[in-house]
């Protein structure tokens, strides 16, 4: 797959998972840069932060809009939350590497696919870790069912995600 694929695809799975064009930009941003800014494509390491930056506020609202937090639930768990997806962040950015690699090389070795194949599931593998660590930090301040919706809906959006994500990307040939 070239850039100019890869591209495409970014931009396609920010569109459907953020709702709205990736490349989407107020008018006051958009004059103050050079022209010749304006005129360079982003490039695809810059595509997938500006898709990752909506992911993170698209997962945000999903959450303050299904989790009905008063007021004081909300100044305890916000901070927690966040500091969450910092932690999911920079697991994240192991699984945005994995996934340019494998796109900047399909035609792999079978050295490099075992290699791959292990990354991922190290990969999934701390995701979960990451939410058995936060399961009693969210329920010091949640109730117990409080806590468990979150992680429903923070799974709910991540598998939305991965499957967008899945849909996107080549599977290795043999």
């Amino acid at each position: 797959m070239n850039k100019q694929s890869l591209a495409a695809a970014l931009v396609l799975i920010g569109v459907f998972l953020a709702g709205e064009p990736l490349f989407a930009q107020n008018g006051a941003a958009q004059t103050a840069q050079p022209v010749a800014d304006r005129e360079r494509p982003p490039s695809v390491d810059e595509q997938i932060a500006m898709l990752r930056t909506d992911l993170r506020s698209t997962r945000k609202q999903v959450v303050a809009a299904n989790m009905k937090l008063t007021d004081a639930e909300s100044e305890k768990f916000w901070p927690i939350y966040d500091q969450y997806v910092k932690e999911l962040v920079d697991i994240n950015n192991a699984k945005y590497a994995l996934i340019k690699e494998y796109l900047q090389n399909t035609n792999m070795t079978d050295e490099q696919a075992d290699s791959l194949s292990k990354r991922w599931v190290e990969v999934d593998a701390s995701v979960v870790q990451l939410r058995f660590k936060y399961i009693p930090i969210f329920r010091k301040e949640l109730s117990a069912k409080g806590t468990a919706m979150f992680f429903q809906l923070d799974r709910r959006v991540q598998m939305m995600i991965d499957l967008q994500l899945a849909s996107s990307i080549p599977l290795v040939q043999p």
